[in-house]
């Protein structure tokens, strides 16, 4: 696994004018594939007069799902550079779709390419980036006496806590960069006089 990578901060759309031609860019983050093509679909079905709906979507931390459209523009002129741009600003799990409303005038094989490419750059621009990074699941089980303090150091030091189950223990679940797993070991043995169980487990990504 990557241990990190960029994606949108959020969904939103930007929108150009080239040559009266307008470019509507809708950019959205997305988990799966099949993520991906139901927001291709759904701006499809928002712009169903517009002249051309091109996408491209890359899926996965080390981007192993790269595809694109031209939606009827000729070859490799739109939905080629959209990816491009999107892997050139190093995005991941991330959908962007151009919805063009054509204005009469021509602009060309090189024209179209800058078009598109354009309206994904700048749309990027406009809704910013997150970096996601890769953390390492684990459990924290300590008594109720232990349970606040260990709640608040946690959150004092920016770790974040995921999720608190109460029975005969407090259950906390958190998620800890795998380099800080023994220094976070040697920390938990010390504020809990050695009480306190770390189970780890599987990984995931969150927030840098």
């Amino acid at each position: 696994m990557q241990d990190e990578y960029r994606t949108v901060a959020r969904a939103g759309v930007h929108e150009t004018e080239i040559n009266r031609s307008r470019f509507l860019c809708a950019l959205a983050p997305a988990a799966t594939e099949q993520e991906a093509q139901d927001f291709v679909a759904r701006v499809r079905k928002e712009h169903p007069d517009a002249t051309h709906n091109c996408w491209a979507y890359v899926i996965g931390a080390d981007a192993s799902v790269q595809k694109a459209s031209d939606d009827g523009e000729p070859g490799g002129t739109a939905g080629v550079p959209m990816l491009q741009m999107l892997l050139r600003r190093d995005m991941r799990y991330v959908v962007a779709v151009v919805t063009r409303y054509y204005g009469g005038v021509k602009l060309g094989a090189g024209g179209l390419i800058r078009a598109y490419g354009g309206a994904v750059g700048e749309a990027l621009d406009a809704v910013g980036a997150r970096t996601r990074r890769r953390f390492r699941l684990a459990t924290v089980t300590v008594d109720h006496h232990r349970a606040g303090k260990v709640q608040n150091d946690l959150r004092s030091t920016g770790r974040e806590v995921r999720d608190v189950r109460y029975a005969e223990d407090v259950t906390l679940e958190i998620a800890l960069p795998d380099a800080d797993v023994d220094a976070f070991r040697a920390w938990l043995a010390d504020a809990t006089a050695g009480t306190a169980v770390l189970e780890l487990g599987g990984e995931a990504y969150g927030d840098a």
